[in-house]
């Protein structure tokens, strides 16, 4: 991932970057179901080659996706400026538009959303990364990137097929593993995280893009 990253612009602004996890605002729609996540969220339009960045709107799936929040426009803090034009957001989004474009050339235009997640955890209180369960996003094509693992176990990545059936699954453990898939093909989930330590913090930090033709 290092590589193909670098290819469209410099990491050397990742510090910066995966700090800024710790600026993230309360999901408020799961606090009401006794779940902890913070996160951000921010809106680009890729087209003919030209990535811009979107006003600020609301994160929206239909129940058919996502059984215990959709059919709702959520609304969570927008993706700071100093993140959103970052060298490191320039590469994900130049990277991800093009690997997966590569793979519809006939789509002249993307909506890309992109989620900064924070996942926490306590002792009796497992994090939840998918607490919708094992799902599918609703889009064309989604990248999960790892950024950062703190004081937690498990968090483990399972893939199926659309019948259930289990097709393989793997942890994200270091800053850029990452996870690419073709949501139209297949469901994902992520197993709950829990604290190594529980009289510490704990937490699981991802940036997810996802890519539907526009």
């Amino acid at each position: 991932m290092r590589a193909w990253l670098t290819a469209h612009a410099s990491l050397d602004d990742w510090p910066a970057f995966a700090d800024s996890w710790n600026e993230l605002g309360p999901d408020e729609y799961l606090a009401a179901h006794g779940r902890q996540r913070r996160r951000r969220h921010g809106v680009w339009t890729w087209r003919r080659g030209e990535l811009v960045r979107e006003v600020h709107q609301p994160h929206y799936q239909s129940l058919a996706y996502n059984a215990l929040q959709g059919d709702i426009e959520r609304w969570f803090e927008p993706i700071t400026e100093a993140v959103g034009t970052s060298e490191v957001m320039r590469a994900v989004l130049r990277f991800a538009t093009t690997f997966f474009g590569s793979l519809a050339h006939q789509v002249a235009r993307w909506h890309v959303e992109v989620h900064q997640f924070r996942i926490e955890a306590a002792s009796g209180a497992p994090g939840e990364p998918t607490p919708e369960g094992v799902h599918r996003d609703g889009v064309d094509y989604v990248l999960v990137l790892m950024v950062d693992r703190h004081n937690i176990a498990s968090g483990t990545t399972t893939i199926h097929a659309p019948d259930g059936t289990t097709l393989g699954s793997f942890t994200l453990t270091r800053p850029l593993d990452a996870a690419l898939l073709d949501d139209a093909r297949v469901h994902h989930g992520v197993t709950p995280v829990l604290p190594l330590d529980p009289d510490k913090p704990a937490h699981r930090d991802v940036l997810v893009v996802t890519l539907r033709r526009g």
